[in-house]
């Protein structure tokens, strides 16, 4: 009975800090650390969200306080985990509105001293950031007891995070890429992800640690770890090894790939293809690229990331094989006859990923319409002031830098008044990455309110993509609490040399497939 109103008092006091926060909140008292984090934008939401969960927090724990402990479905499923959700929930708030923006910051003010910017480089946005603050919780003062039951729910949460990452992604994506640059992606990917298999065998690590860094090394670093970590059933201490190999490794790549890119003269369309195929995480793939984009260009940038998302467009087929590789020997592990591949997919097959994949499919059918909404009627509401139109002309006039396209499309512009067409809006986005008429083209510029005075953001992609960034914040900060010190140090260094043998394979063999079949144009 003890435990059951401790459970209860949980819940009360996480309520009370919640509707506490959003009343100082709505007061004005977080008002400048909001303004110096640039996330006032988001001071509804905080106020809403608070407010609705310690409501929910306050009423499971007046429940939980007067009921008398049993053992149903109400007690297992809501009462009992209450607290250590809203412990968690806490946790992402503070993770998504403070330490991530904070981060970001740093990123940007350390920048001109480390002459790049540590928050996309390093990774530290909100996913690295909710392990470690875990992981730290956890090895430190440790998980509360009460908390514990909540935690758990961390794992369901990232799979609803995996499902939603498939709305992200669409088949058209591949459309921009050649047939032998599609070949070569599949070619590495497939390839890393079978050596891993086999340097697992030889090294004799356990299944779910050989699969989980498969994923990683193979497709697209610590998102592909964590989709396929549920499908291995990897231990927390398995994917803290993977992650941290791939985050080492992408770091020393990031260095080496621009100096010996530039050392053979590779072109910036062979270069972010070679970044795109053989660095391992996303961040690293796009701080490459522009540090071999000569000032004032994205053209390596472009390649590199859509070889780069071409990769992550692979993640639900390699999944799919990790679920059948893993069930199809848990037989023979445990000493009885191996199951046939078909009753591996029918009964080990992971309902999550089925979920990814219809995403994936919706996605690519346009079922959440386009990522992006045009509307090029002519009227007041979508042209510019008689100044922008100015600032426009001018730069038409002096500037010797831009294209002949870029002079059209401007000189239209200057004539309606606003944009008018797709081809002008495509040539229009292309110069705001240019950033060779920085007066006209840059954030709160000419150029860039044109844009979005006609083209919107698709609402409904928008509100997935941010319960994908909640159930990650969330799902990352409970995974992070169930890697301790000691898990870390039982599972060896092995993990490590798999990681970088595979690593160094992946990039040495792609840079040479690069030089032979690919041209500087795609």
């Amino acid at each position: 009975m003890a435990e059951k109103k401790g459970f209860g008092i949980a819940s009360l006091v996480t309520g009370v800090i919640m509707i506490a926060y959003a009343v100082l909140l709505k007061a004005g008292v977080f008002h400048g650390a909001m303004a110096f984090l640039k996330t006032t934008k988001a001071a509804d939401q905080q106020f809403y969200l608070a407010i609705i969960f310690g409501g929910l927090a306050l009423l499971i724990g007046v429940i939980d306080s007067v009921r008398e402990p049993q053992k149903t479905n109400l007690d297992k499923l809501v009462l009992e985990p209450m607290p250590g959700v809203m412990y968690l929930i806490g946790l992402s708030m503070f993770i998504r509105w403070y330490a991530d923006p904070l981060f970001n910051l740093w990123g940007v003010q350390l920048k001109p001293t480390l002459g790049f910017d540590i928050y996309h480089v390093l990774n530290l946005n909100y996913v690295f950031l909710g392990i470690i603050l875990g992981m730290i919780i956890t090895n430190t003062m440790g998980v509360p007891k009460w908390a514990s039951s909540g935690i758990k729910t961390s794992r369901f949460v990232l799979k609803m995070g995996v499902i939603t990452l498939g709305a992200m992604y669409s088949i058209g994506e591949l459309a921009k890429l050649g047939q032998i640059s599609l070949v070569m992606i599949a070619f590495f990917v497939m390839g890393t992800v079978i050596l891993v298999l086999i340097l697992g065998k030889i090294f004799n690590t356990p299944k779910s640690m050989t699969g989980v860094l498969a994923t990683g090394v193979g497709v697209c670093g610590v998102s592909a770890a964590v989709a396929s970590a549920p499908v291995v059933r990897a231990k927390s201490s398995e994917l803290a090894y993977t992650i941290g190999t791939i985050l080492t490794f992408g770091i020393v790549c990031m260095f080496i790939f621009p100096t010996v890119g530039k050392a053979v003269g590779m072109t910036p369309t062979q270069f972010g293809a070679w970044a795109g195929t053989g660095i391992l995480n996303s961040a690293q793939v796009a701080a490459a690229s522009l540090a071999y984009d000569a000032p004032g260009s994205i053209d390596t940038l472009k390649v590199g990331e859509i070889f780069n998302i071409t990769r992550i467009l692979f993640l639900p087929f390699i999944v799919i094989l990790l679920a059948v590789w893993y069930g199809a020997g848990e037989g023979e592990e445990a000493g009885s006859k191996k199951e046939s591949v078909g009753k591996v997919i029918v009964d080990k097959f992971p309902i999550f990923v089925l979920g990814f994949i219809l995403m994936f499919a919706a996605s690519s059918m346009h079922v959440f319409g386009p990522k992006s909404i045009t509307n090029f009627e002519a009227n007041e509401k979508n042209q510019l002031k008689e100044e922008d139109i100015k600032k426009i002309e001018a730069v038409i006039a002096t500037n010797t830098k831009l294209e002949e396209k870029e002079k059209a499309a401007l000189q239209t512009l200057v004539q309606n008044k606003q944009v008018t067409d797709k081809k002008q809006l495509s040539v229009l986005k292309d110069l705001t990455g240019r950033k060779v008429a920085k007066d006209i083209t840059d954030s709160k510029a000419p150029v860039n309110i044109a844009i979005h005075k006609v083209e919107r953001k698709n609402n409904v992609l928008e509100v997935l993509r941010d319960f994908m960034i909640w159930f990650f914040a969330y799902g990352l900060v409970g995974l992070g609490m169930q890697i301790t010190i000691s898990s870390l140090r039982q599972a060896g260094g092995m993990p490590l040399v798999i990681g970088i043998i595979a690593g160094i394979a992946k990039a040495s063999l792609s840079f040479f497939a690069v030089l032979w079949l690919i041209s500087d144009k795609i």
